[in-house]
Parts: C-alpha cells; structure tokens; sequence
C-alpha cells in the first residue's frame, strides 16, 4: 500500500468535489441502474455491493429496491455522510478496493461512473478486481462502469471554466504517461488558492481484458451507454463491461 498521500484521498474528501460535482444527473443514474436490474435480473435475495459507492446514492437506490446492499469507499467523509441513510439492509464501510472485502460473498458488485484506474501502480488494478473476484459468489456478475477511452482521448476538452455558488473551477486536461489527468484549481471560501488533480489511466478495452483474465472473470457482454446499446468504439460514450466469475 503506497504511504505516500495518493490524488483521490485527498480530492474526494474535500467539499469542494461535491461542489464541482453537484449538478450530476441522479434520475440519470437510477435510470442506468433500473436498466442493469432488468437486464441482470437478479433474484430479490441477491446480495449487491457498490464498489466506491461515494456518497452512497446508488447503493440507497438498491436498497429502495429491495436488495441487501453494502457500500463500500475510501472516503471516511463520504461514508460517515452515508451512513445516516444505513439500515438492516444496507451497510456503508470505509474500505480501499485493494484490500480483501470482509463483507462477502456477493451475486453482483458494481463499480459505477468511472471510480477504476486511479491508481499510480498498474498492477493494483488487477489486485482490486482480484479483492472483488474473491468476494463474488460462484456465477455470481460484476459491472465496471468505465468512459469509452478511445472517444474520451480523441475529444478531450484542454480547457474549461465552471462556477457553482460563486467558485470558479478553472479545469485543464490533458495526457500524462497513460492517464487522462484533469487538473482543478480554484480560489477557496477565504480567497486562497487551492488545486487538486484527479488521475484515471487511459484503459483500453483490450487492457481491461488482460486483467479480467488475470482475476479470473469471464467477459459476458460490453455494453456502450446507459441505455444499455452495445458497444461501439468509435462513438459510445462509455464501457459497460458485464463480467461472471
């Protein structure tokens, strides 16, 4: 485990992700998740984990339909905030990917919005989708959420400005050896400058299925939006893989 303070605990943590983010498109995000129900349709006892749940949004949505769910993110702060939403049915953990889940097994794990590929050290990726591989049940599925890479790179935007309740984010983008870095820099509440990064490796459909061979998952479909149309490189605006173990 690196000692060093790695970018996504650091930014995660900070209320002003939540604030650059605030205007995500929830019934967007219920929509994607009660079309991988139906697709997936798994049985009303399954057992579902949101990998990097955040603020838990995703996992509450499970939960109001019925399944027993666990959350699981690095952020202490995101955790202690979703937990106020926790019952017998669904639990919030602070939990770092690359550890071994001690909250399994599972029928379905989802790891949603592009929350894989952050980390500095590649082989880490593969150790993450191992701690989940181990924590699904036999035939049990996984969903990885990712964006479509090669559209990503091919229409990344250098420059951005975007203000919300009177910060203005000033964003820049670009390529660093494998990563899509997104820089963020600002002036906080009391007129101090702050500025902060988030790193996602660049991963191409065909990296990502090196690793699924290596954690032993078997690639079922990949999916290329939140309709659930199938995948097309050139213009899907994401990566829906559908994994079995």
């Amino acid at each position: 485990m690196p000692t060093e303070t790695e970018w996504f605990s650091a930014w995660f943590d900070s209320p002003y992700y939540h604030l650059l983010y605030r205007d995500r498109d929830h019934q967007e995000a219920q929509r994607f998740i009660d079309a991988l129900l139906v697709h997936l349709h798994p049985k009303p006892t399954a057992r579902l984990l949101d990998l990097a749940c955040g603020k838990g949004r995703h996992a509450i949505h499970l939960s109001e339909k019925g399944y027993d769910v666990t959350g699981v993110d690095l952020s202490p702060e995101s955790i202690a905030y979703a937990r106020q939403f926790g019952h017998e049915r669904l639990h919030f953990e602070v939990h770092d990917m690359r550890d071994p889940l001690a909250w399994g097994p599972f029928d379905l794990i989802f790891n949603l919005f592009t929350s894989f590929g952050y980390f500095a050290d590649e082989t880490e990726n593969v150790v993450a989708l191992m701690s989940a591989a181990a924590a699904l049940r036999p035939g049990g599925k996984m969903v990885i959420d990712f964006m479509n890479t090669e559209r990503t790179v091919r229409e990344l935007v250098s420059h951005e400005e975007k203000t919300v309740d009177g910060t203005t984010f000033h964003l820049h983008r670009h390529l660093d050896k494998g990563f899509i870095v997104k820089e963020i820099c600002f002036r906080d509440a009391a007129g101090q400058e702050q500025r902060f990064e988030e790193r996602v490796r660049a991963l191409r459909r065909e990296q990502f299925e090196e690793y699924f061979q290596m954690a032993g998952l078997r690639l079922a479909e990949v999916l290329g939006d939140y309709h659930l149309h199938p995948y097309d490189e050139q213009t899907s605006p994401r990566m829906i893989f559908v994994l079995k173990k």
